[in-house]
């Protein structure tokens, strides 16, 4: 799956669905974190949808992978049955 067109009221959701918190608003910019994150995460709200290499650098950021956002976009997707 591409992380190309995902719109930033999808991107804020899944932060929040991670425990991250907006802490603050700078010019352009949304500032979310957590305690356990060395850095917050940094949107850019003039750009929607998110850029792929934005969401890969926060999900970097946040300790979470790419496979841990595709099964929460398409929960049941990816879990096989037997």
């Amino acid at each position: 799956m591409s992380l190309k067109n995902i719109k930033l009221s999808i991107f804020r959701d899944y932060l929040l669905s991670k425990g991250l918190k907006r802490i603050r608003i700078n010019g352009g910019h949304e500032i979310w974190s957590r305690l356990d994150l060395k850095r917050p995460v940094v949107l850019q709200t003039h750009e929607n949808p998110v850029p792929e290499h934005v969401i890969k650098n926060n999900l970097r950021t946040m300790k979470s992978n790419r496979t841990e956002f595709e099964e929460w976009l398409n929960p049941g997707k990816n879990n096989k049955t037997s």
